[in-house]
């Protein structure tokens, strides 16, 4: 497939890419892959350029595509979310989606498939109710932005592209992402549960994401909304627990719910304490199997090579 990335720099598009390029198996056949970037094309590195804050992608460099993923936005959690913060992460979404999809509409053949990225902040706080795709949008900062975010790619499904919009958990990754953020304190026996600990953690590992995203560009039919979650969701109290077995480190400090919110603001109460309790039954029914479906034995995998020895 001639396959069109955005936000192919960050974690999810850097590791779909090396997984659409075969690049762990030289002997398997790897997808063509462009990539929309925001700085001057590398000559001959199939780069596309584009500027969603001014609105310009050039649709001729757009036609004879397969399928696009887009995976571009500003990081959720770069920052305390300010009003001028929570302006950026909108704006990266809503008008980058917004651009990409009307350009799309408007090519002479559009994409078979569009998969756009979206979030599980879409279901917003719902304690320990079990979600899946069909459960109605929550409240809050993350839910607005993440309707409005899907709601920007209607005019590529308008123009008969396929779109399947991937609610993405959090990812567990061997370098960056959530783990990356954690570890420091954990290897240092200085971890713990955040606030009560009871919420729950819809998460993925890396490798699972990726190959989802693959899968999903390969199932005839597929359409709407994809949880792009473990189908074991686990809250933080069992990432605590984890974390601490797999580093053989206590992990017995709690930071308490107040504090958090103090230091981090709205982002502290929409992604460190809500809860969202999700299950991934659309890609599930879609064939896709789990290589890390316990939280347990992912995060040891994860680790292994940063594990050490007590003392």
């Amino acid at each position: 497939m001639k396959v069109l990335i955005s936000g192919g720099s960050g974690l999810i598009g850097s590791a779909l890419i090396e997984r659409l390029l075969r690049r762990d198996d030289p002997s398997a056949t790897p997808h063509e892959v462009l990539r929309l970037v925001r700085r001057e094309p590398r000559p001959g590195a199939g780069e596309i350029p584009w500027d969603p804050e001014a609105g310009r992608l050039d649709p001729a460099a757009l036609e004879g595509l397969d399928a696009v993923v887009h995976l571009a936005g500003e990081n959720i959690a770069g920052g305390r979310w300010t009003q001028a913060r929570k302006r950026r992460l909108y704006e990266s979404r809503v008008l980058g989606t917004g651009l990409l999809c009307r350009t799309l509409a408007r090519l002479a053949k559009p994409p078979r498939i569009l998969l756009s990225a979206s979030a599980i902040g879409y279901y917003g706080n719902r304690g320990e109710e079990e979600l899946d795709e069909t459960s109605p949008p929550g409240t809050g900062f993350l839910a607005r932005l993440c309707r409005d975010w899907e709601a920007a790619a209607e005019p590529a499904a308008a123009a008969g592209t396929r779109v399947v919009l991937m609610r993405t958990g959090v990812v567990l990754a061997r370098h960056g992402g959530a783990l990356a953020k954690m570890l420091p304190l954990f290897r240092l026996g200085l971890g713990g549960r955040l606030g009560s600990g009871r919420q729950y953690l819809s998460w993925i590992t890396l490798e699972d994401v990726a190959a989802a995203i693959e899968h999903l560009l390969k199932v005839d039919g597929l359409e709407g909304p994809v949880n792009l979650v473990s189908p074991q969701p686990a809250t933080n109290r069992d990432l605590t627990a984890a974390l601490g077995r797999a580093l053989r480190r206590p992990a017995l400090l709690p930071v308490p719910a107040l504090l958090l919110r103090l230091a981090m603001g709205d982002m502290a109460e929409e992604m460190l304490l809500s809860s969202a309790r999700l299950l991934p039954r659309r890609l599930l029914a879609a064939g896709f199997s789990f290589g890390d479906p316990e939280l347990d034995s992912a995060v040891s995998r994860l680790l292994r090579p940063l594990s050490r020895s007590p003392g």
